[in-house]
């Protein structure tokens, strides 16, 4: 194993860090500085060409300083340590927001002060094969490898697009009472193939995703033939009849309720700005006995959103958010636990230096259950099995739940017929569906999906993951 490298431009730059922290401290009660150096490198193989480029929301590097106001916290980014210009324009901001919020007589809350524990430790992670192990031609090759086999493996396809992104993470926190380093990587990889049957034609996507190095491209090699079968299904696929049926859905889809159904709906922000219905089910049933979800950045899974400590320097954690069916807790971020009296869950992220921190979603999951899947597919006298994910919306505050689903394979007497059916549509009442959860599959069947982005609303993209094994449920379809 090879462990991934601090970021040598931070370490250079805490003494004086830590010299601007000790000034400050002289005004005000809490004082931070979160530091980030991230990079990250995209590369794609296609019928247009080859591209290899930087993506901007993965490359950050800066920081950002926050300031206990006396009524609540300031903070101001910046790029260039200059001690007494920092000094200056925080102190000014600060000034402003609490005159800001006199004069224009506004009802706002008295956040309590910060209080952390002393704390200093260097965190790194570690992969298989670094991503300097490969030259980017190297890469490149690899690359247009998949996407040439896979491309000649059927006249069916027009193209097969094969990408990769591989992104290192690397933060330090600052406080008076804490001094954390971190250093991870993780890398992302899609195949995307375009393909044609007459006037049909589909492109439906496959995702790879790891807490890893440049291993990942082995394992879209490994899985590439049998990836590229399942995208030709999309052109037998045939509309689906609407109807409530029994579903087993796959881990992916699993993950994408996970996320949608009790993932934003227990952001706890929310719960401040009472914009969540889950704050008046804390300790009841919202889910079948059998199930138990999960939310963890480090110990309870690795993936695209694991990290060590979140943006406001406090340790990843696993939160058990529902046990036995019954809703335990939600996660949140610093200053909404402080609001709430509870203790912080370490979900307080950044979309870069620049942006505020909010309760976000890490690696949110069902856990595995005891079944096989092939019970679970005797067990079914009508309905489908449901693959791939497309996108999803959640409506927190009234629980309505939408998952846009790639395909369904038909399931008649405990048997798979070979139809397909596409797009699906899954929609209802998020405890209705928990509810109905009858089986759900064995760890051996557990999988973590974390290749896109989510936002909070529209805005401020972070990493999430989310999965399980294969759960066996009753929806509405369409």
């Amino acid at each position: 194993m090879h462990t991934v490298a601090v970021s040598s431009f931070l370490e250079k730059q805490k003494p004086l860090l830590k010299e601007l922290i000790a000034k400050l401290s002289k005004d005000f009660l809490y004082v931070s500085v979160l530091g980030v150096d991230s990079d990250s490198t995209s590369y794609g193989v296609s019928r247009a060409g080859v591209r290899v480029f930087e993506d901007s929301l993965c490359n950050d590097r800066g920081f950002v300083i926050r300031v206990y106001n006396g009524v609540g916290y300031s903070e101001y980014s910046f790029n260039v340590i200059d001690i007494d210009a920092i000094i200056a324009e925080i102190k000014a901001i600060a000034c402003h927001d609490v005159d800001l919020y006199k004069q224009r007589g506004l009802n706002f809350c008295q956040y309590p002060l910060i209080s952390e524990e002393e704390l200093t430790k260097v965190f790194t992670g570690e992969v298989e094969i670094p991503f300097d192990a490969m030259s980017v031609k190297e890469k490149i090759d690899r690359l247009s490898a998949i996407r040439e086999k896979n491309l000649q493996s059927s006249k069916q396809f027009l193209d097969f697009s094969v990408q990769y992104q591989e992104v290192t993470v690397r933060k330090i926190f600052l406080s008076t009472k804490r001094d954390l380093t971190q250093s991870y990587c993780y890398a992302i990889g899609y195949f995307l193939p375009i393909a044609r049957e007459g006037e049909k034609i589909v492109n439906p996507y496959t995702s790879f995703s790891g807490w890893c190095g440049l291993e990942l491209l082995d394992k879209m090699e490994k899985a590439s033939e049998a990836k590229a079968k399942k995208a030709l299904d999309y052109l037998k696929a045939e509309r689906i009849k609407p109807g409530t049926y029994d579903v087993i859905c796959s881990p992916e889809v699993t993950g994408l309720i996970a996320h949608e159904a009790f993932g934003h709906g227990v952001e706890m922000d929310m719960f401040v700005k009472d914009r969540a219905k889950a704050v008046d089910y804390v300790q009841k049933e919202v889910a079948s006995k059998i199930t138990e979800m999960h939310d963890g950045a480090r110990s309870s899974a690795k993936q695209v959103s694991s990290y060590f400590f979140d943006d406001e320097g406090v340790l990843a954690q696993d939160t058990t958010i529902i046990k036995d069916g019954i809703l335990q807790q939600g996660i949140c971020d610093t200053l909404s636990a402080l609001l709430l009296n509870v203790k912080p869950t370490g979900n307080g992220k950044r979309e870069s230096h620049e942006r505020k921190a909010y309760t976000r979603m890490t690696n949110t999951f069902f856990s595995a259950g005891t079944e096989s899947f092939e019970s679970m597919l005797a067990s079914i006298k009508e309905g489908y099995l449901l693959e791939d994910y497309m996108s999803g919306m959640e409506d927190p505050k009234n629980w309505g739940i939408q998952c846009c689903l790639g395909k369904g394979y038909e399931i008649k007497d405990g048997k798979l017929t070979g139809k397909i059916v596409s797009p699906v549509y899954l929609t209802g009442y998020v405890p209705d569906l928990l509810k109905s959860f009858s089986q759900i599959s064995v760890s051996q069947d557990f999988e973590l999906f974390g290749s896109g982005y989510c936002g909070k609303g529209y805005k401020e993209f972070v990493r999430t993951s989310a999965g399980g094994t294969y759960i066996k449920a009753r929806a509405n379809l369409s």
